[in-house]
């Protein structure tokens, strides 16, 4: 049986690793060993964020990506550890020229994957399937208050992060499903 506290705690004390990183994708890669315990504890009924722990040095999130959802380009400035409990996740990372952003290469990630990202990565999400994909992401350090970059929607320009705008692309992409947040 899945307990979300008890995971909580065990990512918490990672912070005391030596490398908290290696130690958090160790905890979710264990955790995730049987992805469907944690999908039925987690249970999202569409796409969302669900803050589960939130600390100036953690951030431990629940991300539900809605059907065929993409995420614009976005740094995080911090490292991050992402574990995927159900559906699917792509990521596609860019890496920064004089010009703005370019591809450089891509990974899938599926029920029971989980995956390190530096904290100079940039990368967009999209759930290519047509049902919801869960993950939980861990990132080191405060994820609602750094600042941050994302690229879009629309147009590759630089801008600062808005959480405003996430949560409008969460909306659209639920409404283009048919779900409704509850």
């Amino acid at each position: 049986m899945f307990d979300v506290d008890a995971l909580l705690a065990e990512l918490v004390a990672c912070n005391d690793e030596s490398d908290p990183r290696r130690a958090v994708h160790d905890a979710l890669a264990r955790t995730l060993a049987t992805p469907g315990a944690v999908a039925d504890a987690l249970a999202p009924d569409a796409g969302g964020i669900e803050l589960l722990h939130h600390t100036r040095d953690l951030t431990v999130i629940n991300i539900a990506w809605a059907p065929h959802m993409r995420l614009m380009p976005h740094d995080h400035r911090m490292w991050a550890v992402i574990g995927i409990y159900g559906g699917r996740e792509d990521n596609q990372f860019f890496r920064r020229t004089a010009d703005g952003l370019d591809p450089t290469n891509d990974r899938r990630l599926d029920a029971g994957d989980v995956c390190a990202l530096g904290a100079q990565t940039i990368h967009a999400v999209t759930n290519p399937t047509s049902r919801l994909a869960g993950a939980i992401h861990v990132y080191g350090g405060d994820f609602v208050n750094q600042p941050r970059s994302q690229w879009g929607p629309g147009d590759l320009v630089e801008r600062p992060f808005s959480m405003d705008t996430l949560g409008r692309q969460f909306v659209e992409a639920n409404e283009a499903a048919g779900l409704v947040r509850g």
